[in-house]
């Protein structure tokens, strides 16, 4: 996988395991945008993603559930999670680079939002990430 992509799915890894609390997120189908804005050496225009889920009531009640896949490659360090939200800490590491991320996320019931800061030791040289992440509850699935 490339050291990019890689690095896109590490934004959007937003683990919820050994969760005490149920998260506080209504079930529905969502819709989750991502904002990626990068500073560096080279120049790299502003990146936006949208996707589509439906989570139900089951999701949110397993313990392993996750709201996006985490990627291989990544290490989960730290994570603090409450029904109110997950704070993290990972690293991620392929083709020689390593990225470390700082993340934050707020359940909000219909709505999440939330912040990714990632800072990337490449071939390429050092890059600063920032992600902005809002997820909005659209109706039932």
């Amino acid at each position: 996988m490339p050291f990019r992509s890689l690095l896109a799915a590490a934004v959007l890894a937003l683990p919820l395991a050994a969760m005490a609390d149920t998260p506080n997120i209504v079930p529905g189908q969502w819709q989750f945008t991502s904002t990626t804005s990068v500073k560096g050496d080279m120049p790299i225009p502003d990146q936006t993603e949208t996707h589509q889920e439906c989570i139900v009531q089951g999701d949110l009640d397993d313990e392993e559930f996750q709201l996006i896949e985490e990627e291989e490659g990544c290490e989960l360090l730290e994570h603090n999670v409450s029904a109110d939200g997950v704070d993290y800490r990972m690293v991620c590491r392929a083709e020689g680079g390593e990225a470390n991320i700082d993340g934050r996320m707020a359940f909000l019931g219909e709505r999440v939002e939330g912040g990714v800061d990632i800072l990337t030791e490449s071939p390429m040289g050092e890059l600063e990430m920032h992600t902005a992440i809002d997820g909005e509850r659209l109706g039932d699935c």
